[in-house]
């Protein structure tokens, strides 16, 4: 009864100060989930059993390895990230991701020598999609040549013979993706590939991509606060059996509860810019970290931990990459396989979630576009 007293104090105190501010701010729509995403569907999940992508079997919790090659933060000593990443092999992580655009190189170079000593016995997701002068960024290309090219110099990086998962990491719009997924089949048949993955793109172009070669899982942003996935997207990966692994499960740490409406994003780095970080969304958005803060302490677990435990429970298929450069945020993380949500947590949680409005988030005609 008291728990249900706070959630309730909570949910009127917040929402009504929220809709004050708002109203002097600008109108923005609470942001529902469609009506066929309902709460109660959802029932209480074992987040230790492994998860499928493909012909993989997969930890469910991955480790996603950009921030170590230097997005949100300076890049990362070698050592210590080479460290970092066997330690989550130690706790239980088969699930790598990391990208050739990640450093440029680093990451996958961090990943494949971190990773070579027990290669057989863990999963490396990667992804192309872009063209380079040396190590700088100057486009996006896929055609069937970039790809190829880009495989290979994957390989010698990763320290490997075979890609597990090998992702389009940004839609070129110069390259059908016919010939992308006919390209990604070919290096699948030669044995250099083994599942095909799409990221950030359309329904129709998955549909077209899987006409061609299976696609194994797609990769879009998607948490607590970023749920445009909700529309579509996750329908349609359960009806072509694509597994959904979301990046920002965190949304880039607005869901750890170590930032506060003064947050200033450093200018050097990649939250600088992001609409949902400016100072009138981040008193609106926080709303939903104090939510999860109050739920995660009814459960005796941190803020991350239950955004983590909330997003595999919507569909089990689901498997979230949190990337992370600290030992101390990698072990808090995977504590939340240890927590037991039940489908009436679950079901009280998004009512109370969709009562929060949002702000600097994605709409859901975006949904139909190649970003």
């Amino acid at each position: 009864m008291k728990k249900s007293m706070k959630r309730r104090a909570f949910l009127q105190n917040g929402t009504l100060a929220t809709a004050g501010m708002l109203l002097t701010a600008g109108s923005f729509p609470f942001f529902k989930s469609p009506a066929n995403f309902s709460s109660e569907r959802l029932a209480a999940v074992d987040f230790k059993a492994a998860r499928k992508i493909g012909n993989l079997k997969v930890s469910p919790l991955g480790l996603g390895c950009m921030n170590m090659a230097g997005i949100y933060n300076a890049p990362q000593d070698r050592s210590q990230m080479i460290k970092l990443i066997r330690e989550a092999y130690e706790q239980g992580v088969d699930f790598f991701d990391t990208a050739e655009v990640y450093g440029p190189f680093y990451s996958e170079e961090l990943v494949g020598a971190a990773l070579q000593p027990f290669r057989n016995k863990v999963n490396i997701a990667t992804k192309f999609g872009f063209e380079y002068n040396g190590k700088q960024v100057t486009g996006r290309d896929s055609c069937p040549q970039s790809i190829r090219n880009a495989v290979e110099g994957m390989l010698k990086r990763l320290q490997t013979d075979v890609i597990d998962l090998l992702y389009l990491h940004r839609m070129d719009p110069n390259t059908p993706i016919e010939d992308i997924a006919g390209t990604v089949k070919e290096l699948i048949n030669e044995g250099k590939v083994r599942n095909f993955g799409l990221s950030e793109v359309a329904p129709e172009t998955i549909r077209r991509a899987h006409s061609i070669q299976p696609v194994a899982a797609l990769q879009s942003e998607y948490s607590m606060l970023e749920r445009v996935m909700e529309y579509e997207m996750l329908d349609l990966c359960e009806s072509l059996n694509i597994a959904f692994v979301p990046w920002g499960p965190l949304c880039r740490g607005m869901l750890t509860g170590r930032f506060d409406k003064n947050f200033k994003p450093d200018p050097q780095y990649r939250r600088a810019g992001v609409p949902y970080f400016t100072p009138e969304a981040l008193e609106v958005n926080l709303k939903v970290t104090q939510l999860a803060t109050l739920w995660a302490s009814e459960k005796n677990a941190t803020p991350a931990q239950f955004a983590l435990a909330w997003l595999m429970a919507q569909k089990p298929f689901i498997v979230p990459i949190p990337g992370t450069t600290n030992n101390k945020h990698l072990k808090e993380n995977l504590g939340a396989l240890d927590l037991k949500l039940s489908a009436e947590d679950l079901k009280e949680f998004r009512l109370a979630l969709e009562q929060l409005p949002t702000i600097g988030f994605r709409t859901k005609a975006s949904i139909h576009e190649d970003l």
